[in-house]
């Protein structure tokens, strides 16, 4: 009986002063009695880290107040006629309707703009932006259609704002005085 109490006894003076576990996060005596024990693998090599999401394109939230008022979706036609291009076509703002065609449309009009993208392929074919039909239209057609969407092509007023879709009517227009069709 004496034997097992004195084993014990040294057992647990082994274990109080024995060299501490690093899987408790415990580098020294004193850290081992004054630090609490901690999920054994709390390690920043090995733990899961989740890869955030780069871009998002959300609706607003159905309680959202718009801060720069409600963009009136009107007729092609009528807006047509209404609606200028408040945005000279300038090589800055040519620019960016290319950066901007070349990110949004290019999937479905394709890089000639003869609605040849890769997505056209699966659905209905987009018009040819470079065609006479399409030259005719005047600056707020093409506006509220890539506002407001159409026949075809949805809705792209959350992804586009109103003055990036007159940078992109602007670069229609460049591309179709350089191009020879």
């Amino acid at each position: 009986m004496l034997k097992g109490t004195l084993a014990v006894v040294a057992l647990a003076i082994l274990t109080m002063f024995g060299v501490p576990s690093v899987r408790h996060g415990a580098r020294d005596l004193k850290n081992s009695w004054t630090r609490w024990s901690y999920f054994p693998i709390r390690d920043m090599r090995r733990s899961v880290a989740l890869q955030p999401q780069k871009v998002v394109y959300r609706l607003p939230d159905d309680a959202s107040v718009p801060t720069i008022g409600k963009e009136v979706e009107l007729d092609r036609d009528v807006a047509a006629e209404k609606l200028h291009n408040p945005i000279p076509s300038s090589d800055a703002s040519i620019a960016r309707g290319d950066s901007l065609f070349h990110k949004l449309c290019v999937p479905c009009h394709g890089r000639s703009m003869a609605g040849d993208g890769p997505v056209a392929a699966q659905f209905m074919t987009p018009p040819d932006l470079l065609a006479q039909q399409t030259r005719e239209r005047k600056d707020g057609f093409i506006y509220t259609y890539i506002r407001h969407g159409g026949v075809v092509m949805p809705s792209y007023g959350f992804q586009v704002s109103a003055e990036e879709a007159w940078h992109l009517v602007n670069f229609i227009r460049h591309q179709q005085k350089m191009s020879p069709r």
